[in-house]
């Protein structure tokens, strides 16, 4: 079958394919064009461990490691892996990959992934367990039960399946998953949040890293909502950044788990809950992000277009702002210095925002059953602008209490 390679000593650039007697071969390209640059893919934990798992697997049978080792995506395609690492004794064998995530800025990239393979007990299966650096569920709601190692359903089919290849479909083993320098690499993600101690999460549904696609970002939206849900919390609030977060925690006097890292994918969020309720959201977010909410955008990454100073003026215009202001507000430097100008001269723009951004946000939610509200904050965690909490279906609220 066919082994496609982009990894260790090949090119980066370019994969090969090659026919089983190797006559012929063709180049196939596994970089994707963004902004006219052309981007790296590259492969996830799961990937890279369910290779590591082949590799170990069909040494500790054959007492040899190979020198590439392929295995199945979900889409049908077979990369192939140098091992980075490897160490066979009596009784377990054990390969390791260094991920490679592309031209993604993927915290994991570079790290090397270990599986540990043993033989287990006729009839007992594959049995998974969490080695160094890979974390344990702590908490319901993840696809995984509590007390479960933290890899994810995909990379288990993916484990198994390249173990069949070599051990046939009646297989029993326990694999051990690591990742070296895990726990300290895991610090900058959010499982401890979603109640994921010890480690990194074995991830990945395609296998496959697509450059700044953030996939793992919207996934671990979606896992808190998940892990909210299953806790039955009443309450939830996504926050574009910490200082919003923080300053909506504090408003509400929220806990921890209610609190969802959103980032600038608003959108992933609302979209998520409208498919997952609960019975009230609350959208925060600095200024410049919840303009850009206001004016319809989903995804406020600064890629996707920038705050309308000329959408600020006429709003402020609507709350009776003289022309001389609306002027300065079209030639502000930035949108926090037009939230400044307007709130000296007793504007509030900061309500006009949330409200607008409430339509925006209600439009992607659309649940009768669902309370949305909106807070708009400054740089320094202040609150500028907010909406009450309304059912996303009916008419845009009023605070009843302008900020200003």
């Amino acid at each position: 079958m066919a082994i496609v390679s982009t990894f260790g000593a090949f090119d980066r650039a370019v994969g090969l394919l090659f026919t089983d007697d190797g006559s012929r071969c063709k180049v196939y390209r596994t970089f994707m064009e963004t902004d006219g640059k052309n981007l790296r893919r590259g492969w996830t934990t799961g990937t890279c461990a369910a290779a590591a798992t082949k590799a170990a697997c069909q040494a500790l049978l054959t007492g040899s490691f190979p020198d590439l080792v392929d295995i199945e995506l979900p889409n049908g395609s077979r990369p192939a892996f140098v091992l980075a690492t490897h160490e066979r004794c009596d009784d377990f064998a054990c390969a390791g990959i260094v991920k490679d995530a592309g031209d993604d800025p993927d915290v994991t990239h570079g790290a090397l992934i270990e599986s540990t393979v043993r033989r287990t007990a006729k009839g007992s299966g594959i049995r998974f367990k969490a080695g160094k650096g890979v974390g344990i569920v702590t908490r319901p709601g993840l696809p995984l039960s509590v007390g479960e190692p933290a890899i994810n359903p995909v990379p288990r089919q993916m484990i198994a399946s390249a173990i069949h290849e070599v051990a046939g479909s009646d297989a029993d083993f326990e694999v051990e998953i690591s990742v070296r320098d895990g726990e300290k690499l895991a610090e900058k993600t959010l499982n401890g949040r979603l109640g994921i101690v010890g480690g990194l999460s074995i991830l990945g549904t395609t296998g496959i890293v697509i450059p700044f696609s953030c996939s793992a970002w919207i996934h671990s939206i979606w896992r808190g909502i998940d892990v909210a849900r299953a806790e039955g919390l009443p309450h939830l609030l996504g926050a574009t950044g910490d200082t919003s977060e923080k300053a909506g925690q504090a408003f509400y006097g929220l806990p921890e788990t209610a609190l969802i890292d959103m980032g600038d994918f608003i959108g992933g969020m609302l979209k998520y809950l409208k498919s997952h309720p609960v019975p009230r959201v609350t959208v925060a977010g600095g200024v410049a992000k919840m303009t850009k909410l206001a004016q319809g955008m989903l995804d406020v990454h600064s890629k996707r277009g920038l705050a309308d100073l000329e959408a600020l003026a006429k709003l402020a215009e609507e709350a009776g702002a003289t022309t001389e202001l609306s002027g300065a507000l079209r030639q502000a430097n930035m949108v926090a210095h037009a939230f400044q100008l307007a709130e000296a001269a007793g504007i509030d723009l900061g309500g006009m925002v949330a409200e607008k951004a409430w339509a925006t946000a209600a439009s992607a939610l659309g649940r009768n059953d669902i309370a949305l509200d909106i807070l708009v904050f400054d740089r320094d965690g202040c609150l500028k602008g907010r909406t009450a909490p309304t059912p996303s279906d009916r008419a845009a609220p009023y605070s009843g209490d302008r900020i200003g």
